[in-house]
This record gives structure tokens, sequence and C-alpha cells, in this order.
């Protein structure tokens, strides 16, 4: 590691914890040529996602903006604001599973319906009619019986 004082490459670890959160590891280190003290943090790299848009457009996979789908899809709705955290989470989890730089919107889309149906039907609902473009009462209709039937069944909820 580059010495931040002197630009020296010879150091010595000194201590070394995990962080707060758990997502990274604090190093203390000793440059071994001027004796400068200094802290490096050690996380894992992740690979950047890029989301292929339904016009064949790319962009930066974002988890702000994928909270914000689930925020406006909540809005006036009792939803506990980490419970979506979570789903965000859960989402950006399966696309990892997924292992792929480029993901389809659609594959994104799809995801955050499923937690929205588990986390308020009423939401579910609200951004299944921008995300599959309703047009008609009856697609509002169909998407409300096919959500009754899912209820109805016993299923095990993913948060």
């Amino acid at each position: 590691m580059l010495c931040p004082k002197c630009h020296s490459l010879d150091d010595k670890v000194i201590d070394s914890r995990l962080s707060k959160e758990g997502n990274s590891i604090r190093r203390r280190r000793e440059c071994l040529r001027c004796t400068h003290r200094f802290t490096t943090y050690e996380e894992i790299e992740h690979l950047e996602t890029f989301v292929i848009k339904r016009d064949g457009r790319r962009e930066n996979l974002d988890r702000q903006k994928l909270l914000t789908s689930f925020l406006k899809a909540c809005e006036k709705r009792p939803v506990p604001l980490e419970k979506m955290e979570e789903a965000v989470s859960h989402v950006l989890n399966n696309l990892d599973l997924f292992q792929q730089r480029e993901v389809p919107s659609k594959f994104i889309g799809d995801q955050v319906m499923e937690q929205l149906r588990y986390l308020d039907p009423v939401a579910y609902v609200r951004y299944a009619s921008v995300y599959r473009c309703f047009e008609e009462i009856g697609e509002f209709i169909e998407e409300i019986e096919s959500l009754k039937k899912v209820t109805q069944q016993p299923a095990a909820c993913n948060l």
C-alpha cells in the first residue's frame, strides 16, 4: 500500500478489524520508511451491472432508482421504509445470483413485482399498472384476480 506521506510501498499491518457494517475490513498500517500510520479499508469489489431498457439503451443499475420505484408504489400505504429497503436488497441479491453484467429491465421489473406482491397488494397493482402499461380497466381487474389467487394460496414470503 502506498504511504500517503512519503509514497513508499513498504508497510506493515498493525491492526485489522471488521467495520461496523461488516462489509469491509479496516486496517491500520505503518510505513516502514517514515513510520507514518494510516488507515485503509478492504471491501468486496462489485462489478458494475447495466440495465438493458426496452428500447435497447443501457444504463447503470442504480439502487436509489430501485428504491424510488418502491417508494412511489407504496406511497400513502402502511409499508415501513425498512421493509422497502429489504425488498430492494432482495432484488439486488437476486441480480447477483443472475451473474450477468447486463440485465434486461423486464427481469428487474418482475423481481420488483414479486417483492411488492408480498409487501402490499395495492402497491403491487399500482406498480403493475405502470410496468405493464395498463390501458383498460379490464387489465386492472385481471391483475387483481390473479393477485387474489396467489394470496389465497399459502406462500413463503422472501422478506
